[in-house]
């Protein structure tokens, strides 16, 4: 077990590690020629708002770790582990295999599993749940958007699956 000076930098770098697929899967030329919705931000919004709130949600991870009894930690940090995957598999559906679809259903179980890590977290630490609040909504506010991009394009034969 690492120790608690040692724990905060660990729920840092797994935060890193989920970031690392919008660094790999990123938005190009292919992204550039799709219809978007008009309200939707600029594009260098999304890098602070990441930045942030993976700040929180690696300190979120952290309070559950230094709060819950011995022992009790498996179940609350597995969902957050696996919350930590479907956010990382977001950019690799969308970006990377340019699959608007298949991210919105990806992104409809990252809001789940998020949900899911509230309410597992919150009997352990109320602050650590609260700290996945604005989380929780900028993930509600991309469903809409990534839906609203889906619906745009669905005709568009590079967005279709082959076969």
């Amino acid at each position: 077990m690492p120790s608690l000076d040692a724990a905060l930098p660990l729920f840092a770098l797994a935060c890193l590690l989920a970031a690392s697929s919008g660094a790999i899967f990123r938005a190009g030329p292919w992204y550039e020629d799709l219809h978007k919705p008009s309200w939707r931000p600029p594009g260098w919004l999304f890098g602070p708002v990441w930045l942030v709130l993976y700040s929180m949600i690696a300190v979120s991870g952290w309070l559950v770790w230094t709060s819950a009894p011995a022992g009790e930690t498996w179940f609350p940090l597995t969902v957050y582990a696996v919350h930590l995957v479907f956010n990382a598999l977001w950019s690799y559906c969308f970006f990377g295999l340019r699959r608007p679809g298949l991210a919105l259903a990806d992104m409809t179980a990252l809001w789940l599993s998020i949900l899911a890590t509230m309410t597992v977290f919150y009997p352990v630490s109320a602050w650590a749940a609260g700290l996945l609040v604005p989380y929780l909504l900028w993930v509600s506010f991309a469903w809409v958007l990534n839906r609203a991009i889906w619906r745009l394009n669905r005709e568009r034969a590079d967005l279709r699956p082959a076969g």
